[in-house]
């Protein structure tokens, strides 16, 4: 079990993560629809995840959010740096009614993201511009590549848990052990 805590005059965050766990989750955020996402991430990546987040919510919940991806974020790469035997590519569509999003991402350490998720407005009382600001701050601290996009959909709700759900989809098959790639890159080093 990693375990990373960050402590900031907006939020104090502490993360316990276990990499090939049965997808146990104790989350709470203080952010109810993100503690939903945040499930279904640990739910379908069977990454066990414990997180604590105490947050000036009453701002809103920007601080909280893209913290969160930052912690979560270096916990994995905690847990993961550096690799070897495991798959290192993963890719997944996940689909939830109307809605569909693609997931690929590369466990690389070098970090980027595309981010092709054009909705706009609230789900709830959560604004959904911060799902990019969540999926950038762990992408970039995990140290992952990461291509989300959005295939179809309307309704706001799917489509963004679509999209926890096809990374967590995607990492779970990045993170597959396959004992003969060794370090899974011609350069020697990840």
């Amino acid at each position: 079990m990693i375990e990373v805590s960050r402590n900031t005059k907006e939020t104090q965050i502490s993360v316990k993560l276990k990499l090939r766990g049965l997808g146990e989750y104790n989350i709470d955020t203080g952010v109810g629809f993100f503690n939903h996402m945040l499930e279904a991430f640990s739910k379908h990546s069977h990454i066990d995840l414990n997180i604590l987040c105490k947050g000036d919510t009453y701002i809103d919940d920007h601080h909280s959010v893209e913290d969160i991806g930052i912690v979560l974020g270096q916990a994995f790469a905690k847990a993961v740096y550096p690799i070897e035997n495991i798959e290192r590519y993963g890719n997944a569509t996940v689909v939830m009614d109307e809605a569909s999003v693609s997931c690929d991402l590369d466990i690389s350490n070098r970090p980027f993201l595309v981010f092709d998720m054009p909705i706009d407005g609230k789900i709830g009382s959560f604004d959904v511009e911060l799902v990019e600001e969540f999926f950038r701050a762990f992408a970039f601290n995990a140290k992952l590549t990461i291509h989300l996009i959005v295939n179809r959909g309307k309704n706001r709700h799917h489509i963004v848990e679509a999209s926890f759900k096809a990374l967590a989809v995607a990492l779970r098959r990045a993170l597959t052990i396959n004992k003969n790639s060794g370090i899974p890159s011609t350069k020697g080093v990840l």
